[in-house]
């Protein structure tokens, strides 16, 4: 009975870890390409580059805002 709840326990564990690192995969593919599409559109057109860089960085903080949110939940996942 013993090895069975440590079992559970252990595999609570990695899907944590691999929730945490799909969230901080993720977060990082986004913000690449938050970035590189900002790039392009301030190639294109450099006279709005002070309004395509604040929304640059509003949605790159949403986007780590959401990655902030998944490490935690799985952070609780591993403590409960």
């Amino acid at each position: 009975m013993l090895s069975l709840l440590l079992a559970a326990d252990a595999l609570a564990k990695l899907g944590a870890a691999i929730g945490a690192s799909l969230a901080a995969i993720g977060a990082g593919i986004g913000i690449g390409r938050i970035g590189g599409q900002a790039m392009d559109a301030m190639a294109r057109q450099p006279e709005k580059m002070g309004d395509l860089r604040s929304s640059m960085i509003i949605a790159a903080a949403l986007v780590e805002g959401v990655a902030f949110f998944a490490v935690i939940i799985a952070i609780l996942a591993i403590v409960m």
